[in-house]
């Protein structure tokens, strides 16, 4: 896509509305479909946006299948592995040439107390960011379900949660259907070195998620400039 078709399609998009940009494994047998984006906020000049489901389930640092939730360690965002593999290997895997010239280096700060910011092609959003976006969007914007792949069981162990208990506060209707949510990862170190922020039930953001549990799920995040 050129650019100026690109920013003539995307420049009058609206917080809520959605884009889809770049590809990932989305189903069972990993089959590829286009990744759908929310729009967070539209500045004019790009696009701050979230995927709209969760696409895959990782640890937030570690990669072993044998580690265990005891198994954390003091990391922070700058040097955790879920940061390495949204700024490699997803995103070598979700866009292509052309898509990555659209994508901007993000200044990302509210990493933790104490942690190094970050500049980052894809990341995780902050609290701060997610709690400024839910004053805009609703606190719903924290309530996602995740994709038949990322619930899959992966080679280093990782699979996506599903809650399935019975606080019926704690389900989504999609097309009329009840579907368990899920947490996922926020970028922002925990109430201890060894754990991460995360999106837990009841739309609640919770900040005791030890770094190497297997899971809770991942919804990128990214900046789209529009030329």
């Amino acid at each position: 896509m050129e650019k100026g078709h690109f920013a003539l399609t995307y420049r009058n998009l609206k917080p809520g509305e959605f884009i889809a940009f770049g590809t990932y494994p989305q189903s069972v047998d990993g089959k590829e479909l286009a990744i759908k984006w929310r729009v967070l906020q539209n500045s004019g000049s790009e696009l701050f946006v979230l995927s709209e489901y969760i696409l895959d389930c990782k640890r937030y640092h570690g990669k072993s299948a044998d580690l265990k939730w005891r198994d954390c360690m003091e990391i922070t965002w700058h040097d955790c592995d879920l940061r390495e593999w949204l700024n490699d290997e997803f995103y070598n895997a979700a866009f292509n040439a052309t898509e990555k010239q659209f994508i901007k280096t993000t200044h990302c700060t509210d990493n933790g107390e104490g942690c190094p910011d970050t500049e980052d092609k894809v990341f995780l959003l902050s609290v701060a960011e997610t709690n400024d976006l839910s004053e805009i969007h609703g606190k719903e914007l924290r309530r996602a379900v995740g994709t038949d792949f990322a619930k899959t069981k992966k080679p280093d162990g990782c699979s996506l949660y599903v809650y399935d208990k019975t606080n019926k506060d704690n389900y989504i209707i999609r097309d009329g259907e009840e579907m368990g949510c899920s947490w996922w990862w926020l970028r922002t170190q925990g109430n201890k070195p060894s754990r991460a922020f995360f999106a837990g039930t009841g739309c609640s953001i919770r900040s005791y998620g030890n770094n190497n549990i297997d899971g809770y799920g991942v919804r990128p995040a990214l900046n789209i400039n529009l030329p």
